[in-house]
């Protein structure tokens, strides 16, 4: 009966091992909070976009372009951040895009040209990297 019983506890302490694993899925960096965040930030700093995408334009294609179409291209993506911001501001405790979390506008990682980062770009020359040398 004692070795039944030790058989046991054993298949039971397997199994409650083999689900540990499961506990923090991948897709739980993308939570309420940060959605809420997300859309602040987007919301906030949309018009960024403009001047990030007008030099983006002129450093790839030139001044006439970046006095054209790179204005009406930034124009274009700082709207989409406004309202994306404000519609991930009312709906940040449900998760309504894709039964997710996740980001409204297309990653930029697939469309190299066309998507979007997470959050509004930077602007300024700040730099991650400590380019001082450590006396």
């Amino acid at each position: 009966m004692k070795r039944h019983l030790l058989v046991a506890l054993v298949g039971v302490a397997l199994a409650a091992s083999a689900i540990a694993d499961i506990q923090d899925p991948p897709g739980n960096d993308y939570g309420p909070t940060r959605k809420l965040g997300r859309g602040i930030g987007n919301f906030l700093y949309a018009s960024c976009e403009l001047p990030v995408t007008v030099c983006k334009i002129n450093k790839d294609e030139g001044n006439a372009a970046a006095a054209s179409y790179g204005i009406v291209r930034g124009l274009g993506r700082s709207t989409a951040r406004h309202f994306t911001g404000l519609f991930e501001i009312f709906t940040f405790p449900f998760p309504v895009w894709r039964d997710s979390y996740r980001p409204v506008l297309p990653s930029d990682i697939p469309y190299i040209h066309a998507g979007y980062s997470e959050f509004a770009p930077e602007l300024g020359n700040e730099s991650k990297y400590p380019y001082c040398r450590d006396y």
